[in-house]
């Protein structure tokens, strides 16, 4: 796929289930918990000849919530994945393994497995998971910073691994009885700081493997990781300014470290509600999000800016002068700072606030509209070098899956911004990257 090409996935999440997305009547979301839900989800993007699936993933379960939708409640990533790959044959598969918990080499393990399965389509959303510390020991979670330092060193271990036994060495000889030559098999030693492993790996690489690597979080040390190992970064970036800072921050960082600027994609996430006409859509965005937990989203604003929210008059402009500390040991520094810069942009009124996406602790790009409104951001946000593609976020309904799928990216191919068919055999080769 030619580098100028924009670069699709789209989120396993079933995101068009959440808020009060799973109570439409075709939500399906009995079946959230079984693969034939995600196979058919999976088959369809792939006939539209999307790069990628990608399943996020959570390493804890927030009970409260589930009283009012499923949330993150999911199969192991890894696991489904592996399970997709007998239903597709050409479409990328991106799961998620967190660095704080597991041990490289059983995520080395488990990947190699997806892409041996897969037949060279597997891809690793690295992240660091803050969340769920409690469910992996008493250790006290870590910070940003220190999360990084560990995944750089757990992702240097899993590579090492992949490489330390090739598919060359297997020989499979019946007539000398020879299986492999074990000269090309060795192990790594690697002593680090968090991790002792030797290795090799017990699972061939397949031969010529490259497996794309993806990472989540636009933080400042986020940022470093990416610019030394990532091919992707998905990100949120609500409006133009935000995608084409980190664009360009990303670019320069990647250069520092030696690689070609353009080596790490930026791809945000797209939360795509839409309709027939804006007015559907934008009942549909609405009807979605009816009853969500305002006191929530209140007092995660109060803690991101350091100011009581719950003090101010709703039309009460908030100014820079007023924002507080940023907090310590915050769940997500990115969205934080997302949050922060909203009100030094715009100095948004209290209800203004509160009615944005960054107040959710989300903060992904939203589009409210017709297939055409969506059509003229993703070009609008190309033109201006603000993004490498998108991750699509389906919202609300299963309409808002079917208008991406049979409409937008038929748009999308007629325009020349997306391939009309796979060229390729393998995940990185169709994203121009092996």
């Amino acid at each position: 796929m030619p580098h100028s090409s924009l670069c699709i996935g789209l989120s396993l999440a079933a995101t068009w289930l959440s808020a009060g997305g799973w109570r439409h009547p075709a939500s399906r979301v009995e079946e959230v918990h079984g693969p034939d839900f995600y196979a058919g989800v999976a088959r369809r993007a792939e006939a539209a000849c999307l790069d990628f699936v990608f399943r996020p993933d959570a390493l804890f379960i927030d009970v409260p919530a589930l009283e009012h939708g499923p949330g993150f409640s999911s199969l192991d990533p890894t696991l489904l994945l592996a399970a997709l790959a007998r239903d597709t044959s050409r479409i990328g598969l991106v799961t998620t393994a967190a660095t704080s918990f597991n041990p490289p080499y059983v995520v080395a393990r488990q990947i190699q497995s997806l892409d041996r399965i897969s037949a060279g389509r597997a891809g690793w959303n690295i992240v660091t998971a803050l969340d769920g510390a409690w469910n992996f020991g008493s250790a006290p979670m870590s910070t940003s910073a220190e999360a990084y330092r560990k995944a750089s060193e757990f992702t240097e271990v899993v590579r090492a691994l992949w490489r330390s036994f090739p598919q060359e060495a297997v020989l499979a000889d019946r007539r000398t009885g020879r299986y492999a030559d074990t000269s090309c098999i060795h192990a790594i030693g690697h002593e680090g700081e968090h991790f002792c492993v030797r290795g090799p790996l017990n699972v061939p690489a397949r031969a010529g493997g490259r497996i794309p690597l993806f990472q989540a979080g636009a933080s400042d040390a986020g940022r470093d990781f990416a610019a030394r190992v990532a091919d992707a970064v998905f990100a949120a970036t609500p409006d133009i300014a935000c995608g084409t800072q980190l664009r360009q921050d990303l670019r320069r960082r990647a250069a520092a470290c030696g690689r070609s600027p353009g080596a790490v994609r930026v791809l945000p996430g797209l939360s795509l509600y839409l309709g027939a006409s804006r007015a559907q859509a934008r009942e549909l965005y609405e009807t979605t999000h009816a009853g969500q937990d305002s006191a929530r989203k209140l007092n995660y604003a109060s803690q991101a800016l350091g100011l009581d929210l719950a003090q101010l008059a709703p039309d009460q402009p908030i100014t820079p002068a007023m924002l507080g500390e940023p907090p310590a040991g915050a769940r997500s520094p990115t969205h934080v700072e997302l949050l922060r810069r909203l009100v030094v942009r715009e100095r948004p009124s209290l209800n203004d606030l509160l009615s944005r996406p960054e107040a959710a602790g989300s903060a992904h790009w939203i589009v409210v509209g017709t297939v055409d409104d969506a059509f003229d951001e993703i070009i609008e946000r190309i033109g201006a070098e603000a993004a490498d593609g998108f991750i699509a976020l389906p919202g609300g309904a299963p309409q808002s899956l079917d208008l991406l799928l049979d409409e937008l990216v038929p748009r999308l191919v007629e325009a020349g911004r997306f391939r009309r068919e796979y060229t390729a055999g393998t995940f990185a080769e169709n994203m121009g990257i092996a």
